[in-house]
């Protein structure tokens, strides 16, 4: 890892109390940039004596397996670590500074209770996916600036890849063995994890976490870094606010669900939400009527599973408006789709698929293979693009979905200038909201404007997090003049201007 020339960032990490410094460069000796993380006063040599301790450290401390999931029990057991740790550096490393003292013992405490050497990434807020691919190799993350990068960390031996999978598994009630090689869980904070095992996977034991989002995407957020033009997002806005549903299709890591999260700010406070996933990813606004609700692998001896669509039809049944689904894989996931949509719900899902027109295929042929008439009961479809060499992700295309099936795009991102634009006229939404909303087409071109103003000003008062921008919205809808006045004055956003007791919300 020598050669290091350029640096491109450096910061400071709380990892559960354990505090690293974490570099970025660039170095002659590797095509991709490194992400170095060093914990001050902690050596590879202390790091390998401390990693030794955790059987002495068990006999002092022993963790009962079926408490893990308790919040209190976890933060008892963290305590009485932190004790043992103390009595052990005082063993094994007698005459430790207090400071240090205090690095070792958070150090210890994330290899008993958390995953030792990955807690550092996952605590960084900056890094979307964490990748071992065995011991024999360093770590990589994908850093949202960065995109791939090589760590200077490494898990030592496959059996410590082995058991962080392990006790990932346990604590959710997944099982990974050699009969079982293969896991796919989540942890306390909503990431996705997948484990492999050798000889499955043929170099070594696997991890690899997509990290969950605790700062998700709102739509001003999405306009500010020029993922979306505030036209396309505006057109999303009319569409939500007249329940017209919409599917989001991409590619892997494209930001489909990032897209999903963000319009749910413009979801009226007065209708009830219901969304079906396979992982936690969704965050909506806290004032919200919204009840997540996630699906279940089977137990070791095939009994328990909770599909989606298991859920899509409990979700019916319980008197939603708005429907959010996770991801449209099958058949059954696209029929109860479509029956949400022509019993009276507005629905927004995501789905794989390149384009406007792919999206239309992939729906009408296996696995899901609905008949193209169907589709028409969507109002649209937005596709989101990942630029890996550039390392940007855009919204690619908005389309109107027309009587026979087919999709018309209406917008789409010119990646030679890096610009939104409209390549064709309405034609089948303008009836839709015609005869849904009661709009002519010169007020559907004035509400796109005014909604592209109030976006404007949320940027300008940097007003990015979903809980403030669906603050605005709900009272652009109770109190619309209120709004449209503080845009036209440029006023400086204050929660109290809508109100006092809708201040409170935020």
């Amino acid at each position: 890892m020598e050669g290091a020339s350029k640096e491109y960032a450096s910061y400071e990490l709380d990892a559960n109390g354990l505090i690293v410094d974490v570099k970025i460069k660039d170095s002659e000796d590797e095509f991709v940039p490194l992400y170095e993380i060093t914990v001050p006063g902690v050596g590879d040599a202390t790091k390998v004596l401390l990693l030794s301790l955790r059987q002495e450290m068990l006999s002092l401390v022993a963790i009962d397996p079926n408490r893990v999931q308790d919040k209190e029990y976890m933060v008892e057991l963290a305590k009485k670590y932190s004790e043992a740790s103390n009595l052990m550096i005082d063993k094994y490393l007698p005459g430790t500074p207090s400071t240090v003292k205090k690095s070792l013992t958070a150090y210890l405490i994330n290899i008993m209770l958390g995953l030792g050497d990955l807690e550092p990434p996952l605590a960084d807020s900056d890094l979307e996916e964490i990748a071992v691919n065995s011991s024999k190799e360093f770590i990589w993350v994908f850093h949202k600036k960065f995109g791939w990068c090589k760590t200077n960390i490494r898990l030592r031996d496959e059996s410590l890849v082995y058991d962080s999978a392990q006790q990932i598994g346990r604590r959710v009630g997944r099982e990974i063995s050699n009969i079982t090689p293969l896991m796919d869980a989540e942890l306390s904070d909503g990431s996705r994890v997948n484990a492999t095992l050798f000889p499955i996977s043929q170099r070594g034991n696997t991890l690899t976490i997509r990290k969950f989002s605790k700062n998700p995407w709102s739509m001003t957020a999405l306009v500010a870094n020029h993922t979306v033009s505030k036209e396309i997002a505006s057109l999303v806005w009319l569409s939500v606010q007249n329940e017209l549903s919409i599917l989001i299709s991409g590619g892997t890591a494209s930001g489909k669900t990032s897209f999903l999260n963000a319009i749910s700010i413009f979801m009226p406070a007065n209708r009830r939400i219901i969304s079906v996933e396979e992982t936690r990813e969704l965050t909506l606004p806290d004032f919200l009527q919204w009840l997540p609700m996630l699906t279940r692998q089977a137990n070791p001896e095939g009994k328990g599973e909770v599909t989606l669509y298991n859920l899509m039809i409990n979700a019916l049944r319980q008197r939603p408006d708005i429907m959010l689904i996770g991801e449209i894989r099958t058949r059954k996931d696209a029929e109860t789709l479509f029956e949400a949509v022509h019993t009276g719900h507005a629905v927004y899902g995501t789905v794989h698929a390149d384009n406007a027109q792919d999206t239309i295929v992939r729906m009408t042929n296996p696995p899901i293979d609905m008949p193209k008439i169907m589709l028409n009961a969507l109002g649209g479809v937005v596709t989101l693009f990942r630029h890996r060499k550039l390392g940007i992700r855009r919204v690619l295309e908005f389309g109107e979905v027309l009587s026979t099936g087919d999709v018309n795009v209406i917008n789409r991102w010119n990646m030679r200038n890096d610009t939104f634009s409209q390549v064709s006229d309405f034609s089948r939404f303008l009836e839709t909201i015609s005869l849904y909303g009661g709009y002519t087409k010169n007020e559907v071109d004035q509400d796109i404007e005014e909604k592209s103003k109030i976006i404007d000003w949320m940027i300008k008062n940097n007003l990015l997090d979903v809980n403030t921008c669906g603050f605005i919205v709900s009272n652009y809808y109770k109190h619309k003049e209120k709004v449209l006045q503080a845009v036209a004055d440029d006023a400086p956003y204050s929660p109290a201007m809508f109100g006092k007791g809708l201040a409170t919300k935020v």
